[in-house]
């Protein structure tokens, strides 16, 4: 039993869309699930699991720049923003935060409703601390 969870967060590192698939499925098809329903933003952040031409043109078309590193699949890499690519760390935090619940890190649900359940309660709860 193996699940990935993509995430998009906001500038906050508060989790805007949350999407639960099989752990076997490539970032590339999960990204392609989650692009109608991305906010509006000037730049999306991304690990080199997402890098792909195609993503890259349908974030382009939505007017969002990319600054996603290159896989090392890419003969040539393609230029991203360091320095913006710098706060990355806000996904990766909150994803910590998550797995800070037992429940989450271990997946003790079999059904993936609930676990799915149970990550947006904890991230309400997470998040909703943190702003007060």
């Amino acid at each position: 039993m193996n699940s990935k969870l993509h995430a998009v967060c906001d500038g906050k590192g508060r989790p805007v869309v949350l999407l639960l698939t099989e752990g076997q499925m490539s970032d590339h098809k999960g990204a392609a699930l989650m692009l109608l329903r991305l906010p509006r933003a000037k730049d999306l952040l991304s690990d080199k699991g997402y890098d792909s031409n195609r993503f890259r043109e349908a974030l382009t078309e939505r007017g969002v720049v990319p600054c996603i590193t290159s896989s090392e699949s890419r003969k040539v890499p393609i230029p991203y923003e360091k320095a913006l690519y710098r706060q990355r760390h806000r996904i990766e935090n909150m994803s910590g935060r998550l797995k800070d619940w037992r429940r989450i890190a271990m997946r003790y649900d079999r059904s993936a409703h609930t676990f799915m359940s149970a990550i947006c309660l904890a991230a309400t709860v997470l998040f909703w601390i943190n702003e007060s």
